[in-house]
């Protein structure tokens, strides 16, 4: 009895501890706690193809009036479509394909935007190729490049120049399957150790509002890196991305420099594009629109 006494006395002092210390932390902020749940919300919707407020209520532990104001607050972001009871993701909101489709998808278009790009490199350039359909295009026109140095995460673009041409650094870090490229906070400790001439970038979505998007946040993650160590970043992108807009932001116009598309891309866009200070190439190529 006495034993079970004493360590009823120490529970309720150790309760009494952790209450005291909580009650010291600080309190989230209200704006950070709507941004964490939205942010939950719009994972969801990547995955299932409505939302209800009821469901909302139960999964992120709110009151129907909450859900409801987040809804809101993303609809007028443009990141969602709100119907009655719950929300839809926009029409123009991506999952991601396998890789072997989007090879396959404006395959025509995506060989000119490459060749264009092709152009752009120099000999002795130190050149970093991301993930993506249309830079494994370019990767298959560099196999007799020399000399040049090739720094990329995809483990596509690594076998296409593995057996022949130029200088070769892969980086390393965790395989995303789906896009078959190294990604997360594991590929930093080499990117940040790197300055590359000339960055050719993939991108999933974009849009004058959203800029650079992708569905996933660590291969966000390490396109971001990269644009940092670039000094001339290279956008390849056929003009059914355009419009798109993915979960995850990689990064603003601001941060591109040229611009390599197809004529799909309407006058007014490229006029907008251009305002943005970017250089926008047009191949003579045009791009099938996605119905």
């Amino acid at each position: 009895m006495i034993t079970f006494a004493l360590q009823d006395d120490q529970d309720r002092v150790e309760s009494v501890i952790i209450n005291q210390i909580q009650s010291l932390l600080p309190t989230p902020p209200s704006h950070a706690l709507a941004a964490e749940r939205q942010a939950r919300i719009l994972a969801l919707l990547q995955t299932q193809r409505a939302v209800r407020v009821d469901d909302l209520c139960t999964s992120l532990g709110v009151s129907p009036a909450t859900a409801r104001r987040d809804l809101g607050e993303l609809s007028a972001q443009g990141r969602i479509r709100k119907v009655h009871g719950g929300a839809i993701p926009l029409a123009g909101h991506l999952a991601e394909p396998l890789f072997a489709d989007k090879a396959m998808d404006a395959s025509a278009a995506k060989l000119a935007i490459a060749k264009a790009a092709r152009a752009m490199i120099e000999p002795n350039d130190c050149i970093y190729l991301d993930g993506g359909s249309t830079v494994l295009a370019l990767a298959e026109l560099l196999t007799d490049a020399q000399p040049l140095t090739v720094v990329t995460n995809s483990l596509r673009v690594a076998m296409a120049l593995a057996s022949a041409g130029p200088r070769l650094i892969l980086v390393g870090g965790d395989l995303r399957k789906l896009s078959q490229t190294f990604v997360g906070p594991l590929t930093q400790p080499l990117i940040e150790q790197l300055h590359v001439d000339k960055t050719f970038m993939g991108t999933l979505g974009l849009s004058m509002e959203a800029g650079m998007t992708t569905t996933d946040p660590a291969e966000a993650f390490t396109k971001r890196l990269v644009m940092q160590r670039a000094a001339q970043v290279v956008l390849l992108a056929d003009s059914t991305k355009f419009g798109k807009v993915a979960f995850a932001q990689v990064g603003p116009w601001k941060q591109i420099d040229t611009l390599i598309t197809d004529a799909g891309l309407s006058r007014e866009d490229e006029r907008r594009i251009a305002k943005l200070g970017v250089t926008v190439i047009k191949t003579g190529t045009r791009t099938r629109k996605e119905k």
